[in-house]
């Protein structure tokens, strides 16, 4: 398994998670995003402290998603899973991608026809995470994955 370091959320916040000794420790350096200053913000909205905005573009997929997927994927791959498989219409299929790739897992993506931006594609794509366009609703989409995993 690669990309297996000691940081990341799972270690970081181990004691608040389902984590266990058999669960493996992955992270693409997820967590740890920067709290940037927003006095402007703040005084248009009247708040007379120090307002900070949390910047999770500074995830590994560019998505505050990054958080849960590390421990969804790690706690699959501590039950056995042999591929990963979701619906998505862009943040979830990259982060999926990125973390089912750290683990060394396949990862199949079911998106709405013309509902995921290029660019979304474009990084799902590039994880190595098998994309299919449904010409149907989100909705859908997660109904089928649903099936696909409980066969």
């Amino acid at each position: 398994m690669q990309n297996i370091m000691r940081d990341g959320v799972i270690s970081r916040y181990r004691q608040f998670l389902p984590i266990t000794e058999k669960t493996p420790r992955i992270t693409l350096g997820e967590g740890n995003t920067p709290l940037i200053r927003a006095d402007r913000l703040a005084g248009e909205v009247g708040f007379n402290g120090q307002l900070y905005l949390k910047f999770e573009g500074t995830n590994p997929s560019g998505s505050f998603k990054d958080r849960g997927m590390v421990v969804a994927v790690a706690k699959a791959v501590e039950e056995g899973a042999k591929m990963l498989v979701c619906a998505s219409t862009g943040n979830t299929a990259s982060s999926a991608a990125a973390y089912g790739a750290a683990a060394g897992l396949p990862v199949v993506v079911l998106v709405p026809k013309g509902g995921v931006a290029l660019g979304k594609l474009a990084q799902i794509g590039m994880y190595g995470a098998q994309v299919l366009e449904l010409d149907s609703t989100f909705d859908k989409c997660q109904d089928i994955a649903r099936e696909l995993v409980a066969k």
